[in-house]
């Protein structure tokens, strides 16, 4: 079998540490990002995060499948639960962002690197992990914009499903295809100039109550 190939699922064995996941999701992405995908493999893992290669995959089947839900710890979006409820879109829209250290940013950077050549080698798991990367923001984004429309501040006839994907989509080109790292002014442009106006909410109306 090959180091890529899918394991035989584990049958019965000690319960599952969540340390033993986080210490291996972590090792996944340092992994990916000194490497890229195609040449990761789940030994590399395993010796990096100091467990076996049978833990992973009694985990994670396959390399592809813990990439996914690797990358998909890569953003520091809140809990739906625990999202800003500042009074406004726009306030709630700023309220998420944050500036990134250089190290930070140069480890996102890294991994999203390291996820490039699946553009090509591989369109299903490239969506895949798209979607894992990204779905996350958009949720935040759809219940913000939900909220808006529920207090009148959005009008009911804004398809605000779609315009959810903006920011993520947006952000997450700008990180894997241009190679470009994400900071707080440009976040704010983006939603000055086209998530808000997309919603309906004018020029005239971007600053009430939302801070920044």
């Amino acid at each position: 079998m090959s180091d890529d190939a899918e394991a035989p699922r584990s049958r019965g064995g000690r319960p599952r540490d969540p340390s033993r996941d986080a210490a291996i999701v972590a090792a996944a992405l340092e992994v990916l990002a000194e490497t890229g995908y195609e040449r990761m493999t789940m030994d590399q893992v395993a010796a990096r995060a100091g467990a076996g290669k049978a833990t992973l995959y009694r985990r994670w089947p396959s390399k592809a499948d813990l990439v996914v839900h690797a990358v998909g710890q890569v953003g520091d979006t809140p809990a739906l639960a625990d999202l800003p409820d500042t009074g406004t879109l726009r306030g709630d829209l700023l309220a998420l962002m944050r500036d990134q250290t250089p190290e930070e940013s140069a480890r996102v950077l890294a991994i999203t690197g390291g996820l490039a050549s699946l553009l090509s080698a591989d369109p299903a798991l490239a969506d895949a992990a798209g979607a894992a990367l990204v779905e996350p923001f958009v949720a935040s984004q759809r219940l913000l914009m939900q909220r808006a429309r529920d207090r009148g501040e959005v009008g009911p006839e804004v398809d605000f499903e779609t315009i959810a994907f903006v920011t993520p989509s947006m952000t997450a080109y700008r990180l894997i295809v241009q190679r470009r790292a994400i900071d707080v002014d440009w976040i704010r442009h983006l939603v000055d100039v086209v998530v808000l106006p997309a919603l309906g909410l004018g020029s005239d109306g971007l600053d009430r109550g939302g801070g920044a």
